[in-house]
C-alpha cells in the first residue's frame, strides 16, 4: 500500500497517514527486495518518541560480495554503462518525476526516520532530491569529450569513461539529500552503485531503489544494503572489486575508510566530512537579517548539519546587542513533534546524540563560557530526544566547544576587533567546510571570501546555493565535490587516445 500524494495539513493528519504507510525494510539487490543472506534484522526507532519504527535487513560482508558481483556483471554487460547518454537521461528524469509523485510518502519516511521537521522534508529535502536527480540526468547528454590541439600528424582524443562499481555511504542527518547527491552523478555517468544508508535512517534509500527500477533503471545498476558500518561499511571499503568509495559523515570514519582504500585496491575515495564553520558578523551588516540567519545556521535540522554555523564571530562593539538578537531569534526553534507542520526544530537522532550535546554544554560551562539561553534536554514528546536551542557567549578559541564538532543546537559566540582577527579566528580550525560573512563593505566581503579556507563561503546569507555549484570541504572537512558538473567528473576516468595519422 502506498500513501496517497495528498499533503496532510496538521499533526493529526500526518500521524494518521503514518499508520497507513507500508515501510519496506529489506535490502535491494539485482532489481528486487530481498532479506539479508543471514536473515538478520535490526530494529530502527522513531526519534520523536523512541518507539520501534521498523525491522530492517542487517546486511553483512556476504551481502556486500553478492551486491558487488551483481553490480560488476551489470556494469560489464553494458546495459547501463554503454547506454547512450540521451537514454540514461530519460530514465533519470522519470526517476525524478516518481520522487515528486511520491513526495508525501518520502517526506513522511524521512521525518519518521531522522526526526526531521515534516515541513523541511516537504519543502527542502524531497524537492531537492528530485532536482538533483533530474539535473544530473539532463546534464549528461550535454557534456562533450575533447580533441587535443595536436599537429597534423596525430589525433589526440580525451574521453570520459565511467569508473565501474561505486559504493556510496551516506549519513543519518540528511539521508535523502546526500543519497541524491551521490546517485545523480554516479548513475548519470554510467556506473553501477551500491548504496549503504546509515543504519538508523535507511527508509528513504530503500524506497528510492524501487522507484528507480520503476523509472526504467536496469536491474543490478542500483543496489541498496542497509547494515552497520563496523562490518558492512568495512567490507565495502576493503572490497577489491569496488572502483570508487564516496562517503559523507564524520572525519574519524572518513579517515578509516581512506585507510581501507589504501589497504585494498586504492579505490578512488572522496569524502565530505565534518565542520566547525565560522559565521562572521561585522557592525555594518543588516543586524536583524544576520541574527535571523545566524539562528537558522545553527538550529536548522536540530544543529545536526555539517555546515552548521556553530562559531558565531561578532565584531566586539556590537556583540552584546547582536547576541540578544540571536537569543530572540532562537525562540522560533522551540523543539516540537517532527510531524507537526509548525515545528521548526525536531528531535535529535537518538539518546546517544542527546547525551553528546549535553556533554558539550557541560564542558562549555566548565571552561568558563557564559550560557545565554537553553542548555538542557527537554521532553517535547514523551520518549523522544529533544534539546533546547543553546547559545554561549564569551567563548574563546581554546575552549572545546569552539574546536570540536558538536552536531547539535549549540552556538558559540566569539568576539573580534578587526578584519584580520576575524580571519585568523575563522581559519583556526582543523575543518574547512563552510563560512558566512555579513557586511555591506564590498571589498571586505571579497577579501574574506578569498582568504577563508572553506569550500563554501556565503556572503550576506547562510546555506546559499543550488545544484549548479559544487559542495565540499578543505582540510579535514574532506576532498572531492558533490553537486554541479564537477561532481560528474568524480565518477569518471579520463582516457587519452593518441592516433598516429601517418
Amino acid at each position: 500500500m502506498s500513501v496517497q500524494n495528498t499533503k496532510p495539513q496538521n499533526l493529526q493528519e500526518w500521524q494518521a497517514l503514518a499508520t497507513s504507510v507500508k515501510i519496506e525494510g529489506r535490502a535491494f539487490i539485482n532489481g528486487r527486495y530481498v532479506d539479508a543472506l543471514s536473515g538478520n534484522t535490526r530494529t530502527t526507532h522513531n526519534p520523536a518518541n523512541g518507539e520501534a519504527l521498523a525491522q530492517i535487513a542487517c546486511c553483512g560482508p556476504e551481502d556486500a560480495d553478492l551486491a558487488v558481483h551483481v553490480a560488476r556483471e551489470t556494469f560489464e554487460s553494458g546495459t547501463w554503462s554503454t547506454m547512450p547518454p540521451t537514454e540514461r537521461k530519460k530514465v533519470l528524469v522519470r526517476f525524478a518525476e516518481l520522487i515528486e509523485a511520491h513526495r508525501v510518502e518520502i517526506a513522511l519516511l524521512e521525518s519518521l526516520d531522522a526526526g526531521k521537521p515534516i515541513a523541511d522534508a516537504m519543502a527542502v529535502d524531497v524537492p531537492g532530491a528530485a532536482t538533483t536527480i533530474r539535473w544530473s540526468g539532463e546534464a549528461i547528454d550535454k557534456l562533450y569529450d575533447e580533441v587535443a590541439p595536436t599537429g597534423p600528424g596525430a589525433l589526440g582524443l580525451i574521453t570520459r569513461m565511467p569508473l565501474g562499481v561505486v559504493a556510496a555511504i551516506v549519513p543519518w542527518n540528511f539521508p535523502l539529500s546526500t543519497t541524491a547527491w551521490k546517485l545523480g552523478p554516479a548513475l548519470a555517468t554510467g556506473n553501477s552503485v551500491i548504496l549503504k544508508p546509515a543504519s538508523s535512517t535507511p527508509l528513504t534509500a530503500i524506497k528510492l531503489a524501487g522507484l528507480a527500477r520503476a523509472a526504467g533503471l536496469p536491474d543490478g545498476v542500483l543496489n541498496v544494503l542497509p547494515g552497520p558500518g563496523s562490518s558492512l561499511g568495512k567490507a565495502l571499503g576493503l572490497h577489491m572489486d569496488i572502483d570508487c568509495l564516496t562517503f559523507t559523515g564524520s572525519t574519524a570514519v572518513g579517515k578509516t575508510l581512506t585507510g581501507y582504500a589504501g589497504q585494498s585496491n586504492l579505490k578512488r575515495t572522496f569524502l565530505e566530512l565534518g565542520g566547525k564553520s565560522p559565521n562572521i558578523v561585522f557592525a555594518d551588516a543588516d543586524l536583524d537579517r544576520a541574527a535571523e540567519a545566524a539562528a537558522m545556521a545553527i538550529f536548522y535540522n536540530q544543529g545536526e548539519t555539517c555546515t552548521a554555523g556553530s562559531r558565531l564571530l561578532v565584531e566586539k562593539r556590537i556583540a552584546e546587542v547582536f547576541t540578544e538578537k540571536v537569543r530572540k531569534a532562537a525562540r522560533h526553534f522551540k523543539p516540537g513533534h517532527p510531524q507537526d507542520p509548525n515545528t521548526a526544530m525536531g528531535a535529535l537522532i537518538d539518546r546517544s546524540q542527546s547525551d553528546t550535546v549535553a556533554y558539550y554544554v557541560a564542558k562549555g560551562l566548565e571552561q568558563g563560557a557564559q550560557l545565554v539561553c537553553g542548555g538542557r534536554p527537554v521532553e517535547a514528546v514523551a520518549g523522544g530526544y529533544y534539546f533546547e536551542p543553546t547559545v554561549f557567549r564569551g567563548v574563546t578559541g581554546d575552549m572545546t566547544i569552539a574546536r570540536e564538532e558538536i552536531f547539535g543546537p549549540v552556538l558559540s559566540v566569539m568576539e573580534f576587533e578587526s578584519e584580520a582577527e576575524a580571519l585568523a579566528i575563522a581559519n583556526d580550525s582543523i575543518y574547512g567546510l563552510a563560512a558566512g560573512i555579513w557586511t555591506n563593505n564590498l571589498g571586505r566581503a571579497h577579501r574574506l571570501a578569498r582568504d577563508i579556507r572553506a569550500g563554501s563561503v556565503w556572503v550576506n546569507n547562510y546555506f546559499g546555493g543550488d545544484i549548479t555549484v559544487p559542495f565540499g570541504g578543505f582540510k579535514q572537512s574532506g576532498n572531492g565535490r558533490d553537486k554541479s558538473l564537477h561532481a560528474l567528473d568524480k565518477y569518471c576516468e579520463l582516457k587519452s587516445t593518441w592516433i598516429d595519422l601517418g
